[in-house]
């Protein structure tokens, strides 16, 4: 399996707004510039992770994105959920249920023993993205010693 572009761009968005900016609202142009995304490309992204409710968005100069709850309650799954729609490892494990009543998704469904190997590895995979939160990454982030970026719109001179 391999994640899209989507959900590896989203998972760090949303990483770069709940580390810089907390619960202020942050500009698609200032996260574009410290991920080195393109603008367009992320607002495509952060369209999916608004309509799964994990960012709000405000109009006008102070305006941009903000997280929709705080970060310890965001999971590194919801995100990868926003941007992919599914978290299955390969295709032929859609649907799968224990009791076989499956709607088939290849021509081996319910004959394949495999499909259960990857069913039960997209299942730990999921659990394991569901335990990461968004503070949990600040933290590393913050033990990595990654330095936090001032918001200039905040900023006053004397």
């Amino acid at each position: 399996m391999k994640l899209s572009t989507k959900s590896r761009y989203g998972v760090r968005a949303m990483f770069d707004m709940a580390y810089h900016a907390g619960s202020l609202p942050a500009q698609i142009k200032d996260i574009s510039r410290r991920q080195n995304i393109s603008p367009r490309y992320l607002e495509q992204i952060f369209q999916d992770l608004k309509k799964a409710g994990l960012l709000k968005s405000r109009r006008g100069p102070q305006g941009g994105y903000s997280l929709s709850r705080p970060a310890e309650e965001i999971t590194v799954k919801e995100i990868v959920l926003a941007a992919e729609g599914e978290l299955m490892l390969v295709n032929c494990v859609k649907g799968l249920r224990k009791d076989g009543e499956a709607p088939p998704s290849c021509e081996f469904d319910n004959q394949c023993l495999t499909q259960y190997i990857w069913a039960e590895g997209s299942r730990i995979l999921g659990q394991y993205f569901d335990s990461i939160s968004l503070k949990d990454l600040c933290d590393q982030g913050q033990e990595l010693g990654l330095e936090k970026e001032l918001d200039h719109r905040f900023m006053y001179f004397i």
